[in-house]
Order: structure tokens, then C-alpha cells, then sequence
């Protein structure tokens, strides 16, 4: 009998325990599946991401996955040659586990060297003479300059208001009349240029609250709606902003994405939305000459982690091609950012027509930044007129069916 007693609690203390273990997988597992529901539920703007898995995710192509089926079924092989190559399976786990990729040595350098992280980003489109170690980088102003009471002196401002010298030439009858359907915003509103700031010779020092980059939308401004295109300029101090509500500068563009969502909200025929920068490259690299007359060249930045990029990339790619065509060496190219240093965002996630573009550098003149900026009024209303045409066109055709 004590033997069936001890026995029987024996039993009794096992199903009790596995009761306990089926009990807490149960809520493992039900952790997990909230947990996961919770973040692919969030915006992309607010998800945890993963740069590792992201490239990851990038090399699991068509070709990939046909290799790893001709592994189990050999007639798959057959017809491999005919595909393009696949990724080699050892150097992709080689990558995916150092995080090193050997065909290109910033993977590498970008761990050990400070500050690396901000070559990280990728040329889509190459402009005349870009490269890996010429491409656009965002500098940081020093938080002392941003609370700073008192402003570098201003210097060189004669004739600072004196109007392009570009003549326009829009085609009659096409304006859109009282609708304004470009947006243009500033989110570092305070980039300024050294030309302009006694005594400031520091890239990162080049800040000021009245000459600095909203001068430039006023003049795209201006070469737009010369062309018909009805624009909204905002001119809110984003830097401002910031001081007040005590946030950090890489706070930006969370605070400038208020200003694209409440414009957005308040008028509908707002389609295409344009952040204006300057870069923080010298003259040497930020500047072109074309016909004798010297241009400040444009950079096409584009968020890689917002779920609109490959349409942001697609607008700023065709305005490329159309500068290199009238204003070849303009366009420094296409750059899609998407590493963690940086916000790869850009507020492009609001809109599949938002683009940033880095005018000029810190060297830059507003003679020189203007014609740039009628430049691309050029192009982007030739683009935006096309585009409105075959609109029509498909309409038409809808309609007669």
C-alpha cells in the first residue's frame, strides 16, 4: 500500500507539472502573437527595425529561392543558366552573421571609424563625378548654435533680392489655377552659407535664422508658379520649435512631418511635397558651371524606411534624367539613405511625391542657389505637365469605355 501511495503521488506531482508547462508555453505563445500583432500594427515610422534583416530580407530574390529548390528537385538546375547568377549561399550567411560584406569595405571601416555611418548610404543614380567618398552628408549643428541668443554677423547682402536672371518661359493656358499642388518646407530651416555669416568659417557653424535655406524656396517658389504650377511655401522655424519644446535636433523631421500632415489635412490638392536642404560639402563638390554661369548642384535624398521609397525614388530618378538632359552635371544623383545613423525617413512616408533635395553646399552663393532653383522648376514642370497629360489621357480612354 505505500508503495500505490507513493506511486500515485508520484503521477499526481508529474501531471500538476506538465499542466504548469502547457499553461506558460500557452502564454509564451500568446505573448509572442500580441506582441508581434502590437508592431506590425504600428506606422512604419514607429516600428523597430533591423538593418541586418532588412538586407537580409533584400537577398532573398526569385533567383535565391530557385537555387535552394534545385538543391532538392536537380531538373530546377537545368535551367539555371538561363537565369541571372543568384547570390553565393556562403558569402550571404557570411554576411548576415559578421554583417560584413567583402564587395564593399564601408561595412567594415563603418564599425571601427566614429561618425562612418553617414557614407552608408546608397547611390541609386549617379550623378557627373559622384562617388562613395563624395556623397551628400547632413551636418549637425552644435547645440550651442542652436540656442546661441546671438547670430553671426551677415555680410554680402547686396543685391541679395535682385531677380534671377533665368527667363521663363511657360506654355499658355497651362496653370493650375487657384490650386496649390506643390508643398515646399524646410526642416533644418536654419542651413544657411558661408558667403553670408562674418566671420564663420566651421560647416557645422553655418546657421542662421533669417538668410539660410527659405530664401531658396521663395525662389522656387517664384520659377513654379511663372510656370502654372500652383505652390505653397512654409516658412515655419522647425529649429525654433524645437528650442521650445526642448527636443533634440534629430528630432526634426518628427516636428516638420506636423507641418506636411496639417497641410495635407487642409488642402487636398496638395500632391507633391519637397524638403529643402543644404548640404555641408565645399564648393568644389556643390557647385557647376553650365553655359559660363555658375549653378549650386542638386542631391535627390531619399528615405529607404518609409513604405513609399521606391515611388519617391522613381520622381526624384526622372527628374535627374530631365537635369542631366538640359543641365548636364546639375544633378549630383540619387541617394537612398538607410542606415541607423540617420532618419531614412524623411517624412516621404506621408506621400509616394515627397522628396528632400540638398541645394548647393555651404559655399554656395543665392546667385548661384537661384538658378538651380529655377533649374529645377524647369524640369519639374515639364515632368508635372506630361504627367498631367497622360492623366487626362487615361481619363479620356476610361471614360470612352
Amino acid at each position: 500500500m505505500k508503495k500505490a501511495r507513493t506511486s500515485g503521488t508520484f503521477l499526481i506531482v508529474q501531471g500538476t507539472s506538465l499542466l504548469k508547462i502547457f499553461a506558460a508555453l500557452s502564454l509564451f505563445l500568446i505573448l509572442v502573437f500580441s506582441i508581434s500583432g502590437l508592431l506590425t500594427s504600428l506606422k512604419p515610422q514607429y516600428r523597430i527595425m533591423s538593418t541586418s534583416v532588412n538586407q537580409a530580407a533584400s537577398n532573398v530574390n526569385g533567383e535565391l529561392l530557385y537555387q535552394l529548390m534545385g538543391w532538392e528537385n536537380h531538373h530546377f538546375l537545368q535551367a539555371e543558366h538561363n537565369m541571372a547568377s543568384a547570390p553565393k549561399l556562403t558569402s550571404l550567411v557570411f554576411k548576415l552573421s559578421s554583417n560584413i560584406n567583402l564587395n564593399d569595405p564601408r561595412s567594415l571601416l563603418g564599425r571601427e571609424l566614429p561618425g562612418f555611418f553617414q557614407f552608408d548610404g546608397k547611390i541609386l543614380v549617379a550623378g557627373e563625378g559622384t562617388n562613395y567618398t563624395n556623397m551628400p552628408i547632413e551636418s549637425s549643428p552644435p547645440i550651442d548654435i542652436m540656442k546661441a541668443e546671438r547670430e553671426a554677423a551677415l555680410q554680402n547682402l547686396e543685391g541679395l533680392d535682385r531677380p534671377s536672371d533665368e527667363k521663363s518661359s511657360p506654355v499658355p493656358g497651362q496653370t493650375t489655377g487657384d490650386h496649390k499642388v506643390v508643398y515646399v518646407y524646410f526642416t533644418h530651416n536654419r542651413e544657411s552659407f558661408l558667403p553670408y555669416l562674418k566671420g564663420v568659417t566651421d560647416p557645422n557653424a553655418a546657421s542662421h535664422s533669417q538668410i539660410n535655406v527659405t530664401k531658396i524656396g521663395d525662389q522656387l517658389k517664384t520659377s513654379l508658379e511663372d510656370r502654372g504650377i500652383g505652390t505653397v511655401i512654409d516658412k515655419t522655424d522647425v529649429q525654433a520649435n524645437l528650442i521650445k519644446k526642448g527636443l533634440k535636433y534629430p528630432r526634426s523631421y518628427q516636428e516638420s512631418g506636423l507641418l506636411v500632415q496639417e497641410a495635407m489635412a487642409s488642402n487636398r490638392d496638395l500632391h507633391y511635397f519637397i524638403d529643402v536642404h543644404r548640404d555641408s560639402k565645399r564648393k568644389e563638390n556643390t557647385t557647376v558651371e553650365i553655359n559660363g554661369k555658375p549653378y549650386a548642384k542638386l542631391a535627390f535624398i531619399i528615405g529607404g524606411k518609409n513604405a513609399n521609397h521606391e515611388k519617391n525614388a522613381q520622381l526624384a530618378t526622372d527628374l535627374h534624367n530631365l537635369l542631366e538632359k538640359k543641365y548636364q552635371g546639375l544633378s549630383r544623383g540619387v541617394f537612398v539613405k538607410n542606415d541607423p545613423g540617420s532618419n531614412s525617413i524623411y517624412n516621404q512616408n506621408l506621400s509616394d511625391k515627397a522628396i528632400l533635395i540638398e541645394f548647393g553646399g555651404v559655399d554656395n552663393t543665392f546667385e548661384e542657389l537661384n538658378r538651380s532653383a529655377d533649374a529645377l522648376a524647369d524640369v519639374f514642370s515639364e515632368f508635372y505637365w506630361q504627367a498631367e497629360k497622360v492623366n487626362q489621357d487615361a481619363n479620356q480612354s476610361t471614360d470612352k469605355q
